[in-house]
């Protein structure tokens, strides 16, 4: 069932078809692309702004726990002075103005709004008095330390740093009265804030650090309270947003703002509500509210404040008690950045505009000097068809291969009239490759002959397998009576078996030497289930591995080896089956050597894979043995079951390689040369060699 169907005037026209393969991928492959840069382009630079106001938010935070240590080192580092101490000692009850003059020093050095000083039980024993200050004020009489410094005084014992609080106004009236008039800031209407409640914000944020004065043994004799008001303090504020925002940190004339809340309310903040009037008692949105001080979520994302939108960091501010008080704020306004990504977006547009606009007129220019040519062509065919024969295509301009097949129709049609001769010749040359094709069908015949007589010798040497497989079950049933009746004897006789214990142990060696020439027998009739995994193997070092693995029969004899191992090229071949080649070849070369001599082992590159050559300086192969020494059964040995080699020849032969055996040209001793492939041939499921076995 056909799902889309060629429109009519397109399926009948090429010129229509050339015209929508130029114009198709510019009318839409272009936009999706623009629109997929577009928005590619607008989620890359919101992450862009949102990752440069997240360090923004960094540097503020940094500066503002450094003034925090800054107000907790300071008053530390007063109540710990020993000028204070001593003013102490030296300061009478009736004289406290040494005393005050050191504490007025000490907050106009550490730039502190207030700074007060306390017996032990609370008492109130001096004050600094800031500048300015009227006499009644400075005069005023101190109150009892507040609870809120007895427990900052608790909190400070165990941190150097300052505290948030937040105080109501009677309790900082207490002892900064000079404070009271930063304290009442109205609330302003704000556009997407919460409802509020009240009118006016008079509470007092304040970072205060409470510090013991000890004597020489350690004991408490005053308390020391400094702190720093946040209401209101616009000389804060401005350092901080001179810190996150230096002059020309912002592109595209972008203002940065910083701003201290007190809960919802701004209490110090450089955004202006109209020119000059910073905007001081407006309130944040609902819902930065409740993401940063319901959740306690740090928020990164534009945002509404007062009057425009920025690109905002609000992060919440606690006090001691890990309470939510308050934030912390930095931003920067959107619409210059707004401005500026819309307009590249529009150039971007612009071009591709241009670029599509280009590419039309080009690809209609390119699709005329292609449906030109076929036209012209399609008449002609029409006009001969017709039976005008003498009509042409003609002189074409285009130089491709639309106007080479317009000539070459032309020549066609001039030598139609020659068709004739052409036909008798084609006959000609059809006669001689139908000669040709019976010379080959002949060899073919001759191939077809021996593949039929490999394949009676490989259904043979199935044959031939399959007997062996039939004869090695037959045998392992008696092995297992026998050694079953054995092991029976044995157990029956018990101790009175020890007469024969030589016979019955002589008894077991033949019935497992049986077992192994049957397991021998079973390997070589199912190759393909002894076969192991293929690898590429480097020849050298598996013939090292295997002197090892015979170390223990070389340690007995007086031979010496002798190795010259050039070949580099890697053999494909399972390690373990390879190992079992290598390892028989060399204890038949152990063997032969029975009073000692020269073991020489050479390996050589080959073009299709590489040889291995072991040769013995023994007594040397007879022509007798050398003509039966790969059949099965075939020993010199009286200890051998005759199966060694026809194993081996088997092994090797399975990944199309070969064994061959001679005598040394110079000098006694036997050579026998392992020839393996880089590419094996796969395991085949029957025996590749014709029934020759091999000897032990």
């Amino acid at each position: 069932m056909t799902l889309w169907r060629t429109p009519r005037w397109l399926a009948g026209s090429v010129r229509n078809k050339l015209l929508a393969m130029a114009l198709l991928p510019l009318l839409v492959a272009f936009p999706m692309l623009v629109i997929a840069l577009a928005l590619w382009g607008n989620v890359a630079y919101d992450r862009l702004l949102i990752t440069k106001v997240r360090s923004d938010l960094a540097v503020a935070h940094g500066y503002f726990e450094q003034v925090l240590g800054e107000v907790g080192s300071g008053t530390l580092g007063v109540a710990g002075s020993q000028a204070l101490y001593a003013a102490l000692r030296l300061t009478t009850p009736t004289d406290r103005n040494g005393l005050s003059e050191q504490l007025a020093l000490a907050r106009e050095r550490l730039g502190l709004d207030f700074l007060l000083l306390y017996d032990a039980q609370g008492k109130p024993l001096a004050r600094a008095v800031p500048t300015g200050l009227s006499r009644a004020d400075a005069t005023a009489p101190i109150p009892l330390m507040p609870a809120a410094l007895g427990a900052s005084l608790q909190a400070g014992r165990k941190s150097t740093q300052a505290r948030l609080l937040l105080l109501e106004p009677e309790a900082l009236d207490a002892f900064a009265p000079h404070l009271s008039p930063r304290l009442r800031i109205p609330l302003v209407a704000t556009r997407n804030a919460a409802p509020a409640t009240r009118e006016a914000e008079h509470r007092a944020m304040v970072m205060l650090s409470t510090h013991p004065v000890l004597d020489a043994r350690g004991q408490t004799i005053a308390v020391l309270a400094g702190g720093l008001l946040l209401n209101q303090n616009l000389d804060f504020i401005d350092h901080i947003n001179r810190i996150v925002y230096p002059e020309g940190a912002l592109p595209f004339g972008s203002q940065g703002t910083a701003t201290l809340f007190m809960d919802d309310v701004r209490i110090t903040t450089n955004v202006r509500l109209f020119q000059d009037q910073r905007a001081i008692g407006t309130r944040v949105s609902q819902a930065v509210r409740d993401a940063v001080l319901g959740r306690g979520n740090t928020w990164l994302d534009r945002a509404f404040v007062v009057n425009d939108w920025y690109v905002s960091a609000y992060e919440p501010l606690q006090d001691a008690t890990g309470a939510r008080i308050g934030m912390l704020y930095v931003g920067f306004t959107e619409a210059p950045f707004r401005l500026v990504r819309h307009a590249m977006l529009a150039v971007m547009g612009l071009i591709f505009l241009g670029v599509m606009a280009l590419s039309a007129w080009f690809s209609l220019r390119w699709a005329r000097s292609i449906f030109q040519p076929v036209q012209r062509m399609n008449r002609t065919m029409q006009l001969v068809e017709e039976g005008q024969s003498k009509a042409r295509v003609g002189e074409i301009s285009a130089r491709d291969e639309l106007g080479a097949l317009a000539g070459h129709l032309d020549e066609l049609l001039d030598v139609i009239d020659d068709k004739t001769a052409a036909l008798q010749r084609w006959g000609e040359e059809l006669d001689h490759k139908v000669a040709e094709r019976t010379q080959e069908l002949e060899a073919s015949n001759a191939s077809l002959q021996m593949a039929q007589q490999q394949l009676v010798k490989s259904e043979k040497l199935a044959a031939i397998g399959q007997l062996t497989a039939s004869i090695a079950h037959e045998i392992n049933n008696p092995i297992a009576v026998m050694q079953g009746n054995l092991d029976l004897m044995r157990e029956t006789l018990g101790a009175h078996a020890q007469p024969v214990r030589g016979e019955l142990q002589l008894l077991d060696e033949q019935i497992e030497r049986m077992r192994l020439i049957v397991t021998q027998l079973l390997q070589y009739a199912r190759p393909t289930e002894y076969a192991g995994y293929v690898e590429q193997l480097d020849l050298n070092r598996t013939v090292n591995d295997c002197l090892v693995l015979v170390g223990h029969l070389m340690s007995q004899t007086h031979i010496e080896v002798q190795r010259d191992l050039r070949g580099t090229r890697r053999v494909g071949c399972n390690r373990q089956e390879l190992q079992q080649v290598i390892i028989n070849l060399l204890i038949n070369a152990i063997q032969a050597m029975p009073q000692g001599g020269v073991l020489r082992l050479e390996t050589h590159d080959r073009n299709d894979g590489a040889e291995l050559h072991v040769i013995d300086s023994g007594a040397g192969l007879s022509e007798a043995t050398l003509e039966r020494l790969f059949r099965p059964f075939f020993t010199t040995k009286n200890d051998g079951n005759g199966l060694g080699l026809w194993i081996s020849q088997g092994l090797v032969e399975r990944y199309g390689g070969s064994i061959s055996a001679a005598n040394r040209p110079q000098g006694s001793g036997a050579a026998f040369t392992v020839r393996l492939l880089t590419d094996p041939v796969a395991p085949s499921a029957t025996p590749t060699n014709d029934g020759r076995p091999g000897a032990q």
